[in-house]
């Protein structure tokens, strides 16, 4: 990701474009005729075509990318499989981004989970890479591979594996021996998991975020590029460049495909409703720099992250909204844009140690579809625009006329407060005026007429209305000349296109606008039907074009013509985000064995399905007159259906849909049908159990009398790769990466320093690094100082002996319990996490030891939820977060969690529960564990460490919030069996905490995705 706070710097990714792509027709349209005549156009018109010399399967000019001869507008979304590790899971994801309209979805690989040691590679269970591919063919997606090194992404290292942070002595990410010898078998290996799914039409990304200069760094990029070409992978490269940088665009480690990475809204959610205007020189920028390529956005804001103490998600859902999303996405188009990835479309949860310090556990990042993998209204206004750039092959192709600053030929504006920019077909004359208020921040109302160019001559418009308004920060694409399906044709339209097509042999023509609005369109309407009838929508003819009138107040759907050959629809705007369109596999002559699902690719052919809260698939049976629908509720609904005339019959998950009536204007046509889905009773007499009968055990034994750390690493490195040294001491090293195999440094760690008792030992003066929002405590034997904690990423601190706490003429020893919140990203990647200062004022320390997981990098016993997923507390070296253990064995007692630790003293306690569930099958379950009753920061000095069923899904700062609610996937949760709770509780100072814990059904949707399977391996002794 991303174009952050940070020093000045033009940060590039390398991307290869389309992983699981095998070959496609040179065809696109939705009829033979109509296929013919676009081929003509194109061969006359298009300029030549570009390729890498490696593969002519994707080649590109400078409007689009073609993949196998077919113009193509990548419409994207990231989602990072590793923040979701529950693989059948993907496909959920991947169904909800294919229904919103995109084509595509962004993946990172995370280097340090799949690379967790020197020359070891996992590739296993969540981290594989063939399911990602397999769920992306399922549901009809191309993706693009981004696999690093460095990936950003508010993660531990921006990806990098935590070993290379400290192994390699070189500058990380430049042309150095070392860093090479360090990275390139994880490049070795993403390469072989991707090309038996290459095909000649995929590839990886290279790396994220980086400059071309000093020359080292470009070198790199061009090592990297040479071992994807050496691998096998011939797609072009791409690549992200925040800033308007310029780099890599020629020279050494120059690519093929320039791509410009942007957050014009920046990541402060805390004043949501501010905004800054949109960014007015994309367009000149792209045709200054790379105008022969097609204009690309790898990643566009699409969310924004939260720190620890920020406002919450919500807040960052409010600064990206709807509204933003209408406004800026549409911008872009108005640059001419025809490849764009918003960052993020899903963002999941960065569980056990993937943060960097700058976040928290949720990456809900504010996106269209929430952590728990719910629908927001961010999500409406995505798939209104998915669909309309789905449907609208004639806006894959336009060049950049002008706007209002630099003029448009024919073209007049009543008013000088909106702003407007034309896109032309040069092949068909369609024309896509993209309207926005000149003040892009500005909130109230204003209405405009335009003077534009048609096939018919210019057009004041509207013509029956008394102006186009914009409702604050809205944009509106207001359409000359444009066809749809197979023989309709618009010549002007003032209200949006939500779907435009064929179905069954009939045009389709989908609009919509806001209720509060007037509309506008005049089309031409052919067959024999039936026109609307209402007080608020009128329909007039003149010269063989009708004129169709929208009044303010029109509600729901309208159906404005039906006829044999077409059917014109409009609805509010809050009533066309409540349909979709899915795919209907449909086999021709051009369509490729294995793609049947890929829209456009695959079939052109699909239905019209309003109500569900999503529909994932369709497919016709029985002949063609079933129309089988797979899908979610979260309540009972209306359902509409517009279909092929063949369908007589509807099913809903298997299940057949009862009272399915014909609209009156379809009688005798068909296809056109209404009806009612009712949620399962069952499904809504579902309610979460609550968490009781909670068993306790001290966590912190390494402060008490006699503790024996022998096993533990001795601390004795005097010399370190981390960029900063140690600041005071006798010169050894306590960075906990600095011992790279054994202790490691993810999530807590402990370092003991021993010292022999004099009498004169007052106090021990510490520096402490743990990335900000970091806390320690610290102990002299048995004895609580003090925990420091400040925001900061590093703190200097005096701790003072209580009186007596000394043992004079024996071992002493001064714990430190540490919360690593994560390394820093980009320059700072060897973060200095540890003690880099110590001082024992009146002695002198003899030894110093140091405990992170056990295990560390290289034998982490729980290979399945992976390097990641612990730490070093004594209750996870010993496992007791896991399913199955017993807590008799370690002298567990009862103790509820709200009780917090006996006496109220400083420590870490451990909490154990189990809860059962039996949940309806087919059902699509969304938990989360809140606590404190969801409030973010009640003021109590606790940290606490969530586990489900093993697995760490939240890190809880109860004095610095602001996450309190814990969303946790089904898969980890299992739905139909027994489930185990425990919690880290970490109380920070001498005074009694009182947290409470409760699971929450945040939602129970009547559908899913299928059968979710659970890898939730058991607890076993632990050496």
């Amino acid at each position: 990701m991303l174009w952050r706070r940070s020093p000045a710097w033009a940060l590039p990714a390398l991307i290869s474009l389309f992983v699981v792509l095998l070959t496609w027709p040179a065809t696109v349209n939705t009829t033979a005729s109509a296929v013919e005549n676009a081929s003509e156009l194109v061969a006359r018109a298009d300029p030549p075509r570009k390729d890498d010399g490696f593969t002519d399967a994707v080649q590109w000019d400078n409007y689009t990318i073609f993949l196998h001869g077919q113009r193509t507008f990548i419409h994207s979304g990231e989602f990072h499989t590793f923040r979701l590790p529950v693989p059948d899971l993907w496909l959920d994801i991947f169904q909800k981004f294919v229904a919103a309209g995109l084509n595509a979805v962004s993946i990172y690989i995370h280097m340090g989970a799949t690379n967790p040691a020197p020359g070891v590679l996992d590739f296993n269970d969540w981290r594989a890479l063939a399911p990602i591919y397999d769920a992306a063919k399922l549901a009809g997606i191309l993706i693009v591979l981004r696999p690093g090194t460095y990936i950003n992404a508010e993660t531990t290292a921006g990806g990098i594996a935590h070993w290379a942070t400290s192994k390699v002595a070189g500058e990380l990410r430049t042309n150095v021996s070392d860093w090479n010898a360090a990275y390139e078998p994880y490049v070795d290996g993403i390469i072989k998991g991707t090309l038996p799914h290459q095909v000649s039409s995929g590839g990886p990304v290279l790396d994220n975020e980086y400059s071309q200069n000093p020359a080292p760094r470009a070198q790199y990029f061009a090592n990297l590029e040479q071992q994807y070409r050496d691998g096998g992978i011939v797609v072009p490269l791409t690549y992200n460049d925040p800033g308007e940088g310029r780099n890599f665009i020629n020279g050494t480690g120059a690519v093929d495909i320039y791509g410009l990475d942007s957050y014009p809204q920046s990541f402060d959610c805390s004043n949501p409703t501010h905004w800054s205007p949109v960014v007015t020189n994309y367009h000149v920028y792209h045709t200054t720099n790379n105008p022969s390529q097609p204009w690309y956005m790898p990643e566009f804001q699409g969310g924004a992250f939260d720190p620890w103490g920020g406002p919450g998600y919500a807040a960052c859902g409010v600064l990206t909204g709807p509204d933003f999303e209408d406004v800026f996405y549409k911008q872009n188009w108005a640059a001419n844009v025809k490849l764009i990835s918003y960052y993020m479309v899903y963002g999941g949860t960065s569980w056990g140690a993937f943060p960097f310090p700058g976040v928290y556990t949720s990456y809900d990042y504010g996106s269209a579809i929430h952590e728990t993998r719910g629908l927001s209204a961010k999500y409406d206004e995505l798939k209104r625009q998915g669909l309309f750039l789905r449907s609208s092959p004639e806006f894959r192709k336009t060049d950049w006329i002008g706007n209002s600053t630099a003029g448009i030929p024919g073209f007049s504006l009543s008013n000088s407060a909106a702003f407007v920019t034309l896109l032309k077909n040069p092949d068909t004359g369609a024309g896509f005026f993209i309207a926005r208020q000149t003040d892009s921040t500005a909130t109230t109302s204003l209405s405009f007429n335009i003077t534009v160019p048609t096939s018919k001559g210019a057009l004041n418009l509207p013509q029956t209305t008394s102006g186009i308004v914009l409702s604050g920060r809205q944009s509106k694409v207001i359409i000359t000349d444009y066809t749809f399906g197979a023989h309709g044709s618009v010549l002007y339209s003032t209200a949006s296109v939500f779907f435009a097509g064929t179905i069954g042999g009939r045009d389709i023509l989908f609009l919509f606008g806001d209720a509060d609005q007037s509309h506008e369109a005049a089309l031409t309407l052919t067959g024999h039907g039936a026109h609307v009838q209402s007080s608020t929508v009128r329909l007039s003819a003149a010269s063989g074009i009708s004129t169709l009138t929208v009044l303010s107040g029109t509600t729901g759907l309208v159906t404005v013509w039906d006829s044999d050959t077409q059917l014109v629809l409009f609805a509010d705007t809050v009533t066309a985000a409540t349909f979709w369109a899915p795919p209907i596999r449909s086999t021709t002559p051009n369509t490729v064995s294995g793609f049947e699902n890929y829209w456009q690719f695959g079939t052109n052919e699909t239905v019209l399905v309003g109500g569900p809260y999503l529909v994932r698939n369709a497919s016709l049976t029985a002949g063609g007159s079933t129309l089988a629908l797979r899908g979610d509720l979260n309540t009972s609904v209306p359902l509409t259906v517009i279909a092929p005339a063949r369908v007589r019959e509807v099913t809903w998950n298997g299940e057949r849909v009862e009272d399915l009536r014909a609209t009156t204007n379809a009688q005798g046509r068909g296809g056109f049908f209404t009806g009612r889905l009712a949620e399962r009773a069952a499904v809504k007499s579902v309610s979460a159990p609550k968490l009781s009968g909670w068993q306790f055990a001290d966590s912190l034994p390494e402060v008490k009398a006699g503790f024996d750390d022998s096993a533990w690493v001795v601390a004795d490195h005097t010399s370190t790769n981390i960029s900063h040294k140690p600041l005071f001491g006798d010169g050894r090293v306590l960075f906990g990466k600095s011992y790279i195999l054994l202790p490691s440094c993810e999530n807590n760690v402990l370092w003991r320093g021993h010292f022999n008792g004099t009498g004169s030992e007052t106090s021990v003066n510490l520096t402490l690094n743990g990335g900000s929002s970091f806390a320690a405590s610290v102990w002299i034997n048995d004895q609580f100082i003090n925990t420091v904690h400040n925001g900061a990423d590093q703190i200097n601190s005096l701790f003072t002996f209580p009186t007596g706490a000394v043992k004079v003429g024996q071992d002493n020893v001064v714990t430190v319990l540490q919360d690593n919140m994560g390394n820093d990203e980009d320059s700072n990647e060897k973060s200095a996490r540890g003690i880099p200062g110590f001082a024992l004022n009146g002695g002198t320390f003899t030894t110093w030891k140091v405990q992170g997981k056990v295990g560390g990098y290289l034998d982490y016993p729980d290979k399945v939820r992976g390097v990641m997923n612990e730490g070093g507390l004594f209750a996870e070296r010993e496992g007791w977060h896991l399913p199955g253990f017993k807590t008799a064995s370690a002298n567990f007692t009862a103790r509820d969690l709200s009780a917090g630790l006996p006496g109220g003293q400083a420590g870490v306690g451990f909490f154990v529960t189990t809860f059962e569930l039996d949940l309806p099958s087919g059902t699509d379950p969304f938990f989360s564990f809140v606590f404190d009753g969801g409030a973010g920061n009640p003021g109590q000095a606790y940290r606490a460490l969530l586990f489900v069923n093993g697995w760490k899904f939240g890190k809880r700062v109860a004095n610095v919030g602001p996450q309190a609610s814990f969303p946790v996937p089904v898969g980890i949760v299992d739905p139909n069996g027994k489930n185990t709770v425990a919690v880290a509780l970490w109380a920070m100072n001498s005074t009694a905490v009182t947290p409470s814990l409760e699971l929450v059904f945040d939602s129970i949707i009547d559908g899913g995705v299928g059968h979710v399977a659970t890898n939730n391996p058991a607890w076993a002794p632990r050496s």
